[in-house]
């Protein structure tokens, strides 16, 4: 599966909590939630973001409570991969548990805002096109790409 978009950046430590304010949870439907994502940080990303963008982030993306909600609303904007030097753990489980595509790089901070990026899950081969540039990430075994490729884990369940 390859994956291509722009680059939306971000630091290390964003938490769930800014990646959805909590003021926005008492709805769980994707659409509802996709228009308030990452506004505490990025007041502008849900103007921005384009169906198929890529967000690239530093240390300890999603961080914070354990909310399905975060990485409901990140898929839910439009963006099709996250790439981040590292996941909080609920973050990873959750984000695939909903199908959305996560990839650990150690080289996600050399990405900058803008970068045009292609991104091979099966191969775990991260292309700036940008800056002519790769970047490996480990790819998913086959069971985590079924999940991805068909929506989430209940879907690939059914």
């Amino acid at each position: 599966m390859t994956l291509h978009g722009l680059a939306h950046t971000f630091p290390d430590n964003v938490d769930t909590d800014v990646i959805i304010p909590a003021r926005y949870l008492n709805s769980s439907a994707p659409s509802e939630l996709a228009k308030h994502c990452m506004e505490d940080i990025d007041p502008d990303f849900v103007h921005n973001v384009r169906p198929g963008d890529i967000i690239a982030a530093g240390s300890n993306f999603g961080c914070g409570s354990s909310r399905e909600h975060a990485p409901m609303a990140i898929k839910a904007a439009g963006v099709s991969l996250v790439i981040a030097r590292t996941f909080a753990r609920i973050f990873f489980r959750n984000a695939l548990n909903i199908g959305l595509p996560i990839l650990e790089c150690a080289q996600a901070g050399e990405i900058n805002p803008g970068d045009e990026l292609r991104a091979n899950l099966d191969e775990g081969l991260i292309e700036n096109l940008t800056q002519a540039t790769t970047y490996r990430a480990e790819p998913f075994p086959p069971f985590l790409r079924n999940i991805i490729e068909k929506g989430g884990l209940m879907e690939s369940i059914k």
